[in-house]
Order: C-alpha cells, then structure tokens, then sequence
C-alpha cells in the first residue's frame, strides 16, 4: 500500500483538485484507491457528494486515528491511499505528513508560492520524509516562468512530472464529482493526472507499506 500526502501551507495550489484526481485515475488503472479528507474545507468530502461512483471512496479522521485507519485500509486490500491535508500547519497535517510514502507539495509557478513551501519542507527534512514538488497552475505554452521555478523547486528538492497547466477541465470535474481523467479521458488536463500516477508508482517503487 502506497500512502500519497498532499501537502502546503498556502492555500490556492489547487491541492485537493490533483488529490480526487490523481485517486480517480489509480482506480482508472486498476488500483484500488481511498481517499482521506484531513482538510477542515472538506474539499474532498463535498466533491465526494457530488459524485455518482462509488469509488474512489472519501472519508475523515483525526491525527490520532490515522495510524489505525490506515492499518485497517491496508487489510482491505487498497493499494493507493490519498490524503488531502489543510492548508496551514496543523497536527493532521504532521500525522499525514509521518504516515506518508511520498509527499506532493503543490506550488504554483511564481516565487511567493516557492517562499512559501520552505516551512513545509523544512518539517519534511525534519521528519527525514521523502517528498516532491508538482508545479501546479502553470500557463499553457514553453514559457520562462515555468522553467525558473522548476529550476529554483529542483534546489529545493525533487520536482515530480510533468508540471500541470492551468484547464477548465479542473474546474468543471470538481463541479461534477468526477476526476479530469472522467470528465475528459483523452484530455491534456487527463494526460497530465496519468503521468503524475506514473511518476509516483516510479517514485515509490519499494516504499515502506508496499503489501
């Protein structure tokens, strides 16, 4: 079982949109993928509301429940648990942050956003937790500010692929309850999801809860 924590202290990275998303597209392939919403917004949960399927399924607990929560999602079987975390520092976010295989910070091509992430990643390197950035909201087209900021991230640390260009199909698969993978299979934004999932299953080749 492979355990995904999104994670940042700044709001507006488009965290939970690429959580649902990237959720979708593991069941899309064959895995079996849960979702847990640590997020006061309940971005997760309300989407989860809005949609038909039943799976992937989404659900809440608390910083102390969570190491009992995942023992019991691993004894079912799933291999992808995906967690979305608040935007600020809080004790379910270090929970999610500890229990994580892998964490995604979301950042967005510019330098507040890359200023910003630096407390995060300290309390990764504290916590000797492996993690990523993914360049989230970025403008379509070869353009300076996407390679800058993907240069300065990779001084930081790793840089997941591929960097994610701002769609409507985002937007308009959140309104619906479905993941862009769903709401355009064949889709740029749908490409992009793919390719993270790829990356991660890459990334995490070996990781700790591997059944």
């Amino acid at each position: 079982m492979k355990t995904i924590t999104f994670v940042t202290q700044k709001g507006g990275t488009g965290k939970s949109t690429l959580a649902i998303s990237l959720a979708v597209a593991a069941e899309e392939a064959g895995h079996k993928a849960y979702v847990l919403d640590l997020d006061p917004q309940g971005s997760a949960r309300n989407w989860y509301s809005r949609r038909e399927a039943a799976a992937p399924p989404v659900d809440t607990t608390t910083a102390a429940q969570l190491p009992t929560a995942l023992a019991g999602l691993k004894k079912h079987g799933y291999d992808y648990i995906v967690i979305d975390t608040a935007g600020q520092d809080t004790p379910a976010t270090a929970a999610a942050m500890q229990v994580a295989d892998l964490c995604l910070i979301p950042v967005r091509p510019s330098i507040m956003d890359i200023e910003a992430a630096k407390p995060t990643v300290a309390s990764l390197l504290r916590l000797s937790k492996p993690f990523a950035f993914v360049l989230n909201h970025c403008p379509a087209g070869r353009n300076m500010r996407i390679t800058d900021a993907g240069r300065a991230l990779n001084t930081m640390g790793h840089l997941a692929e591929p960097a994610f260009v701002t769609r409507a199909d985002h937007v308009d698969a959140a309104a619906l309850g479905q993941g862009v993978t769903e709401r355009d299979p064949t889709g740029k934004a749908a490409k992009e999801v793919r390719l993270l999932l790829e990356w991660i299953g890459k990334r995490t080749e070996g990781a700790r809860h591997a059944a």
